[in-house]
């Protein structure tokens, strides 16, 4: 075959992707262009997480860039408590758009945990940046292990949160009851960083990107008091009994103006929306977080994490359709 016909036959393939996105994306016009009230009359309600954290803040200026970038929508960021009550306002239609934890999206699609008996319908836009687990301990307490919390004061997070299903998770691995073993309590981000500096807790579970601001301020604000624990050994027992999600991580020092590296547990973060979104609001959606990425860094580093290369993989969740025909044409 000559090499100029050879070009030409490898470069079929992509042709034919891109006009089969382009006739499904104009057979999907939006309802605006077509006469019609916008999806949900324009008003999209994003999920993020609480205002201290790196949901909240990337979220927010995801909200920016729909309202200045999409004719016909406004949208908006209030605080939640993060991963876990995201999805479960999304099961109720008080969302549109939720930031989550691929964990807890695992549990809503298969009607588990919290989610017990009442499977949700998701699909995802991206796979984003990975959240990475603090076990935050008084530096007075000498506590090098999970096994080390048996006894004390600890928090695992808001009730029904992503970070409380990854506490549980990680103690359950290192064979601590956080019931019996642990003095519990749930609580938010702030909740936990003011008890903790007023000594009325010892230790702490947040599951978040990096840096988080609440756990930036209590570190800062008391050097040397507060220290993280090394989670790299628990690892193993949970990838086996909640295989491919969680991987290897390191928190480094820097971060938070620590003396050293701790390794940690990560579970990847998802952009996810209902099944029933139109296909070419899903598109457009998916389209600004990559032609508006830096706005995205310059809110948060972690926006600067988003890969395009891997944001598709989103597992256990599938794609939405627009999502998918995105990706196939960029």
């Amino acid at each position: 075959m000559a090499p100029a016909l050879a070009r030409r036959v490898r470069r079929w393939p992509a042709l034919l992707t891109a006009v089969l996105v382009a006739a499904v994306l104009a057979a999907c016009t939006s309802t605006a262009d077509q006469g019609l009230p916008p999806w949900h009359n324009g008003v999209l309600t994003i999920g993020t997480g609480p205002t201290n954290g790196v949901f909240n803040q990337i979220g927010g200026g995801y909200a920016d860039i729909v309202n200045r970038h999409l004719p016909g929508y406004e949208a908006l960021a209030p605080p939640t408590n993060g991963a876990g009550e995201n999805l479960q306002r999304l099961a109720r239609g008080d969302v549109d758009i939720a930031f989550t934890f691929a964990d807890v999206a695992a549990d809503a699609v298969a009607g588990k945990g919290a989610f017990e008996g009442r499977p949700v319908r998701l699909r995802a836009l991206a796979r984003v940046w990975n959240s990475y687990t603090h076990l935050v301990v008084r530096a007075d307490a000498h506590v090098t292990s999970v096994q080390g919390l048996k006894d004390l004061r600890v928090a695992t997070g808001p009730r029904g949160s992503g970070t409380e299903e990854v506490a549980l998770r990680v103690l359950a691995a290192a064979g601590v009851d956080p019931d019996r073993d642990l003095k519990r309590t749930s609580a938010s981000l702030s909740q936990m960083t003011n008890l903790m500096r007023e000594d009325r807790l010892d230790a702490m579970f947040y599951t978040a990107g990096l840096p988080t601001v609440g756990l930036t301020a209590l570190f800062g604000q008391a050097p040397g008091r507060f220290t993280l624990v090394p989670l790299g050994e628990v690892l193993p027992a949970l990838n086996r009994a909640h295989p491919d999600i969680y991987s290897a991580a390191v928190i480094p020092k820097a971060a938070y103006g620590l003396g050293r590296d701790t390794a940690t547990v990560a579970v990847p973060n998802l952009i996810v929306v209902g099944e029933d979104m139109p296909i070419d609001l899903a598109h457009k959606l998916t389209e600004l977080i990559f032609t508006y990425q830096s706005e995205l860094a310059a809110v948060h580093p972690e926006g600067a994490n988003i890969d395009r290369a891997k944001a598709s993989e989103t597992a256990p969740l599938s794609l939405h359709t627009g999502a998918e025909l995105f990706y196939n044409v960029s």
